[in-house]
């Protein structure tokens, strides 16, 4: 099995906003046109046009309907009931966290998986990888891809052959996936850093991390949506310190990703 690095004080990810994501796909269909002529290239389809399409995506983004939740009572006193969530819509981007103790990492039986000691990412040697799919059992976050016309494993890999491109000039120097959003929903950077601008961003918004609970420190964060207005124009009652939006926020998701 394959060993871990000495913890990195570096450490690259994505902090994404789930109150600006609009579902769009911009950051799927962006990674796949980088990678498929990038390191880990080609990323293949299977009878994209067919009924039954498969193929090999980094990015996907999954949307779910919150159902709206109400409170006992209104806080005036009046009666009745009030929304203290609203229903909306929820869009759920998925790709790997680059954990810091990742076991699809430490179940890879020939070292084909592995996590870098400068940056943190985790990555695929093709060369050594035999498609025998620990790495995808392992990971409880649904990130790895197996390429059924190559046979190997394949992963988000933060566009490392772009992020340390010096032709680029240094404002694309970025996942591709960041490049490309639309609402600006996605922020790269060193989440090791406390006073990096994605660090900032977590502290002031109260980004969270997915299922922190198993243990495998994902490095990546999620920014939980703003408190809505009800239909009625009363403002919502849910509490809007970044601790409370947190905790309803890691709750939601870590729902979502067990289905």
């Amino acid at each position: 099995m394959t060993d871990l690095p000495p913890p990195s004080t570096k450490k690259l990810g994505l902090v994404i906003d789930l109150d600006t994501c609009v579902g769009c796909h911009a950051c799927a269909v962006g990674c796949k046109q980088w990678n498929s002529g990038g390191i880990a290239g080609p990323l293949t389809d299977e009878q994209p046009y067919g009924t039954e399409p498969t193929g090999v995506w980094f990015n996907r983004v999954h949307s779910y309907e919150v159902a709206a939740e109400s409170s006992a009572r209104h806080p005036h006193g009046d009666g009745g009931a009030i929304s203290t969530q609203p229903a909306m819509t929820l869009h759920f981007p998925r790709s790997c966290l680059h954990c810091e103790t990742p076991a699809c990492v430490t179940v890879c039986p020939t070292g084909a998986s592995y996590k870098r000691a400068e940056d943190g990412i985790v990555l695929v040697d093709e060369d050594k990888c035999i498609g025998c799919k620990l790495c995808s059992w392992a990971c409880p976050y649904g990130a790895r891809e197996y390429s059924a016309v190559e046979g190997v494993m394949k992963k988000c890999t933060l566009c490392v052959d772009r992020i340390y491109n010096e032709n680029l000039p240094e404002a694309e120097r970025e996942p591709a996936c960041v490049q490309v959003c639309p609402t600006r929903a996605r922020h790269f950077g060193d989440l090791g850093d406390p006073e990096s601008k994605v660090s900032k961003l977590v502290a002031e918004r109260g980004g969270v991390a997915l299922m922190p609970e198993l243990g495998y420190a994902p490095v990546n964060r999620y920014l939980p949506p703003r408190p809505r207005r009800a239909g009625d124009g009363q403002a919502e009652a849910v509490a809007s310190t970044p601790a409370a939006q947190a905790t309803g926020i890691a709750a939601w998701l870590g729902r979502f990703v067990r289905r």
